[in-house]
């Protein structure tokens, strides 16, 4: 089977979209009729990479369950993980599972990432990981007005240039593990391969979306709907 490996994280307890998680993970959680975890991993098998590693953990048994209805042609392993361990962890728990080079990623956050461009980057720069960046949105609307306090005009959520986020997408090769530290994914991994020189960022400018919150699920399924009706698919998928 050709394409990368994916590992997807998605063993957290989502305690942020609490109590819809009291029975499920929140990768489970529906968006336009699906989990979203599936629509994660769409992104990926839609541009050729049927390789799945999923990085259970709070209720790994309903994810091992998810992966049984699975499309046929897709490769996917479920590694429990531990309940409450971290996401760095996660990863590290994982490796005999990967290739040299494979794909990490959230399995709650979606994007219409170009994964061809992406591995050509990483390949490009010969460092162990690359890590996709989005710039930073806003969490209110902005709004612009004239000297005497006439509002000129008025953004709902605008993105925040030149200011950066991880939006997780990662390439990684094996060789991230001989730099490898800690066992939190953003506070020690990440930084300790960023100090020794081998992290590098890929900018995304097209759609993404992060689902912390069940508002959130419910915003990204009408987005998916509107989307669909007007173009056929999900704003995610190329």
């Amino acid at each position: 089977m050709s394409g990368l490996e994916t590992l997807i994280l998605c063993g957290g307890r989502g305690t942020r979209a609490y109590p819809h998680t009291l029975e499920l993970p929140k990768p489970l959680l529906d968006v336009a009729g699906r989990p979203i975890l599936h629509h994660v991993m769409e992104i990926y098998a839609s541009q050729g990479h049927k390789r799945f590693v999923l990085a259970a953990g709070y209720k790994a048994e309903l994810i091992e369950q998810f992966a049984t209805q699975l499309p046929t042609d897709w490769d996917v392993t479920v590694v429990d993980t531990g309940v409450d361990t971290n996401k760095g962890e996660r990863i590290f728990r994982c490796r005999e599972h990967l290739g040299s080079r494979f794909f990490v990623t959230y399995g709650d956050g979606v994007g219409n990432i170009d994964l061809t461009r992406l591995i050509d980057h990483h390949a490009a720069h010969g460092g162990a990981a690359t890590v996709t960046v989005v710039p930073l949105p806003s969490q209110f609307g902005t709004l612009t007005f004239s000297e005497d306090g006439r509002v000129v005009s008025f953004e709902e959520k605008p993105r925040i240039e030149g200011h950066w986020i991880n939006a997780g997408f990662f390439v990684m090769d094996s060789r991230v593990f001989d730099y490898w530290e800690g066992d939190d994914l953003e506070r020690d991994v990440c930084p300790a391969l960023a100090k020794a020189g081998h992290l590098f960022a890929y900018e995304h400018d097209g759609f993404w979306k992060w689902m912390d919150t069940f508002k959130e699920a419910l915003e990204l399924s009408e987005i998916a709907e509107r989307s669909t009706a007007a173009n056929g698919g999900p704003p995610w998928l190329r």
